[in-house]
């Protein structure tokens, strides 16, 4: 069933200050109702006491009361700053006294009620001052309610903003990222084609020698080399995919690691020689653990093409430690290093080396490699110092018991 449900009226708070306790029983009779709460005080310091506890839509306060009468009580009110604005009316029986009336409101009386009270005034004025108070109460929540709508609007329109400049943060990484993988795609593509025409140049005009075994073998390492260089490109973007929808599959073994790092430097040994840099390695001898051989060597891989690429043709150390449950790979160059703002920057995807006259490829080498060593429980961390160097340290725990991801 539907229905509507009503939200609670908040109280009125009322104080009556009266000696007498039958004369505070009757008039709360008179008063009492549901939408308000009502005080009874005895003397002027228990209202005192009230009035710091409670805010009162009105005070009615007896003027005839022994050591403080009402006067006097509504001079202390006036007096506070908390007291000061509370509506008063006072009670007496002195109806035909000009003087009350006179020092009433001289003290900061609203109103009179005279005794014998009229049952009907008395109810007809506090319930003025209690819609009065109602009012107010009901302003403060609107207000209250408008600065809070305020506040989620701020708040929605600061997600909002921040929401905008993410968009557009990936709309210019989407770009840039297109513009990348179409710049590194066509070298090795464009090298692809005008070998081609090369040979189909030869062989219209029927030149066998051009195809000579020495000749042959050059043509098809060079094609293997852009072959290559597309494949990564691809792999790369295949890797990212799988990390982001966490479908890229760690599959440990137990394998030897010294003997992984010098088939990898020897795999790269053209690469190191034809960027100029010397690769240095120490074997430890046998350093074994699980791990996912293809992954490991594909961090390697990437931490020294790296090293290439900034090493400025410099030495490249490789070293390997080892502890009971960890092992320790560390890849250093002398090149270039990375300024402490770019230190984080640079294992984020997309982003590449500040330098662009030796930044290559899509800028996703070392996210994928930070990765790959997480998802291994280890980590991929850089020290670095600009025209010092850098080292990137990989550090494996000997045993885990890894899933895909």
């Amino acid at each position: 069933m539907n229905h509507v449900e009503k939200t609670a009226v908040e109280k009125s708070n009322l104080l009556i200050v009266d000696d007498l306790p039958e004369n505070l029983l009757a008039l709360e009779a008179l008063i009492r109702a549901d939408d308000r709460q009502i005080y009874q005080a005895s003397s002027a310091d228990a209202a005192l006491a009230l009035l710091l506890e409670h805010e009162f839509a009105v005070a009615i306060l007896d003027v005839q009361m022994p050591e403080v009468n009402g006067f006097e009580l509504a001079a202390l009110m006036r007096g506070t700053e908390r007291t000061r604005n509370i509506p008063i009316i006072f009670v007496t029986a002195g109806s035909g006294n000009p003087t009350f009336s006179f020092k009433g409101y001289e003290t900061g009386a609203v109103d009179f009620l005279y005794k014998p009270l009229d049952h009907f005034a008395v109810r007809s004025k506090v319930n003025v001052f209690v819609a009065l108070d109602q009012q107010r109460n009901e302003t403060r929540r609107q207000v209250a309610s408008l600065q809070n709508s305020r506040r989620e609007q701020e708040v929605l329109l600061a997600e909002l903003n921040a929401t905008q400049l993410q968009l557009q943060h990936s709309l210019r990484m989407r770009d840039d990222f297109m513009s990348m993988v179409a710049h590194e795609l066509r070298t090795p593509l464009n090298t692809l084609f005008l070998e081609t025409q090369m040979r189909t140049l030869q062989i219209k005009r029927g030149n066998r020698d051009a195809f000579e075994f020495p000749q042959l073998e050059t043509m098809v390492a060079r094609d293997e080399r852009q072959i290559q260089s597309m494949i990564r490109l691809i792999d790369d973007m295949l890797d990212v995919s799988r990390l982001r929808s966490n479908t890229l599959s760690i599959r440990p073994v137990r394998m030897e690691l010294s003997g992984l790092l010098e088939r990898v430097i020897d795999d790269l040994s053209r690469r190191a020689k034809n960027s100029g840099s010397e690769v240095r390695f120490v074997e430890r001898g046998i350093v074994n653990g699980w791990w996912d051989e293809f992954r490991i060597e594909q961090i390697i891989v990437n931490l020294l093409t790296n090293a290439f690429h900034y090493g400025a043709g410099l030495p490249v150390e490789v070293s390997l430690s080892e502890t009971e449950q960890f092992v320790e790979v560390r890849v250093r160059d002398h090149g270039l290093g990375i300024a402490p703002a770019d230190q984080a920057r640079i294992f984020e995807p997309f982003e590449r080396g500040a330098d662009n006259k030796v930044s290559t490829g899509l800028g996703l080498g070392l996210y994928i490699s930070r990765q790959l060593a997480e998802a291994h429980n280890g980590t991929l961390t850089v020290a670095s110092v600009l025209q010092q160097g850098s080292t990137f340290s990989l550090s494996l725990p000997r045993q885990t018991t890894l899933g895909a991801r």
